[in-house]
């Protein structure tokens, strides 16, 4: 499908990457308020801990099904239109927080909340319609970076509600800026004339939505529920069948929820390899930062910082993805975007490489952890560049829909793969089993490892090659310039 001509656009749309960026931070910021809440929900709600933890548990779930789903409605529906209910939702589902103490409804909001994980895919659709190509790469490495960003801003802004206000206080600030991030969209962003025609894929989506909810579900129960036990082989048992169904399904429907045979071409497929073992990468920084420096000072070598400290420690990191949006962009104009994934992936590997050298003195594991933020950001602007030269402009949302389901599914098991490790290795501290150092130092080791698994992969990925004659045609045009 062709490119959509230039049309000149009133003054407001300027504001359009501003007020996408802005619904990508609020998206990050959404998954990681209720973190520091966690510890006190069963006091507030008169719920079990292992119940409070599926507000978490929800919004993956919810989020992972909905990203390709709504993806694919955007193609389809328009993608202002399905950003904005994506927005909406998240909104909705803060509100109801908010009035709520049922832990019940608290999951129930929490899954809706999950609708905006499908914001960033969606956005960087609506960039590549929108915008001319010169202007499209800083976009959408923008765009990416907010990942990061909102969860850097995310944890210091709820900790600090939760200590001073009442915790309801955090979800009417999340609804407030979901409302002003609808309005935002609806006022600044026009809808995209670029569909995907067809009839709406429900069997696909179901089937999807089933095999996702197995997998992930017993991912991330199996530290809880026992690796080998029946409800958690049961579940990849059914997730095993069902994908499989889903798969020969999909090869057979007219109009595709996700047309496989797209992802069976190289340059997407090993993209969504890439994202997967890059999301795994990235995660198991947050995740082993936040609990290494909270540690008691007895362990030797923990610091004993508040929610609060340890937000303040991540914020860097978050910053760092911002400054380093544009450098990203950059290389992957010169050198191809494909360059740029693996240089990112090498850099998380040297930033965990930093932390197993040195994870006592604070300065060294914010310095380790902004390093690995720093290749995560190279590694995430240059993923979805990827997508967008590898399909067709109808098919936009969709694939990089498909491109953040397999971070998450990343993410998911580095979660898991984390807290197998940390509970693998434990000393008793104040009565209370706690992780060792030499804990940490694994998962620091399997989180590198894999980061340089998805730079071997990254370099794997076949090069694009109108890309190329776009960066020599450049280059000859430079080169006249300087003659001249």
């Amino acid at each position: 499908m062709d490119e959509p001509a230039a049309i000149p656009r009133p003054p407001r749309e300027r504001l359009t990457i501003p007020v996408l960026a802005f619904g990508g931070i609020l998206m990050a910021v959404m998954q990681t308020v209720v973190v520091p809440l966690l510890p006190a929900l069963p006091r507030l709600t008169g719920a079990s801990p292992g119940t409070v933890s599926w507000m978490v548990t929800a919004t993956l779930l919810s989020g992972a099904v909905l990203t390709p789903v709504l993806g694919r409605a955007g193609d389809m529906y328009g993608k202002r239109r399905v950003l904005m209910a994506a927005l909406g939702l998240m909104t909705v589902g803060s509100v109801l927080c908010a009035l709520s103490d049922d832990i019940r409804v608290l999951i129930a909001a929490r899954a809706l909340s999950g609708a905006a994980s499908a914001v960033v895919p969606l956005s960087i659709s609506v960039l590549r319609d929108e915008l001319p190509p010169e202007r499209r790469g800083h976009a959408v490495a923008l765009m990416s970076s907010t990942v990061g960003i909102g969860a850097a801003l995310g944890l210091p802004l709820a900790a600090l509600i939760v200590q001073y206000a009442d915790w309801h206080t955090m979800f009417w600030v999340t609804a407030a800026l979901g409302a002003i991030g609808v309005a935002g969209v609806w006022w600044a962003v026009r809808e995209s004339p670029v569909r995907e025609r067809g009839r709406f894929d429900i069997p696909g989506t179901v089937g999807l939505a089933a095999g996702l909810v197995c997998l992930l579900l017993g991912v991330s129960r199996g530290g809880q529920w026992g690796w080998g036990s029946p409800r958690i082989l049961g579940l990849f048992g059914a997730a095993a069948v069902v994908t499989a169904l889903w798969w020969w399904y999909q090869l057979r429907a007219e109009r595709p929820l996700v047309d496989l045979r797209l992802v069976s071409k190289p340059r997407v497929g090993l993209s969504h390899v890439a994202a997967l073992l890059t999301g795994f990468a990235f995660y198991a920084n947050s995740l082993v930062t936040a609990q290494l420096v909270q540690a008691p000072e007895a362990t030797g070598y923990g610091l004993g910082l508040s929610i609060v400290q340890t937000g303040l420690v991540l914020l860097p990191g978050g910053l760092i993805m911002l400054l380093f949006s544009p450098v990203s962009a950059r290389i992957s104009a010169a050198r191809g975007p494909r360059v740029t994934l693996a240089l990112g992936a090498l850099v998380i590997a040297a930033g965990y490489g930093v932390r197993i050298v040195d994870s006592h003195d604070l300065w060294m594991i914010m310095v380790g952890a902004a390093v690995v933020g720093t290749g995560t950001t190279l590694a995430y602007s240059a993923l979805p560049t990827l997508i967008l030269h590898a399909v067709p402009a109808g098919q936009t949302a969709s694939a990089n829909g498909v491109n953040v389901l397999m971070r998450t599914i990343g993410q998911a098991v580095s979660s898991a793969a984390v807290a197998a490790v940390l509970v693998q290795h434990t000393s008793p501290v104040g009565g209370l089993p706690v992780a060792t150092l030499r804990a940490y130092l694994v998962a620091f080791g399997i989180a590198g490892v894999v980061a340089l698994l998805g730079a071997a992969t990254a370099l794997c990925i076949p090069g694009d090659p109108a890309a190329g004659e776009t960066r020599r045609a450049r280059g000859a045009r430079k080169e006249v310039m300087e003659r001249a």
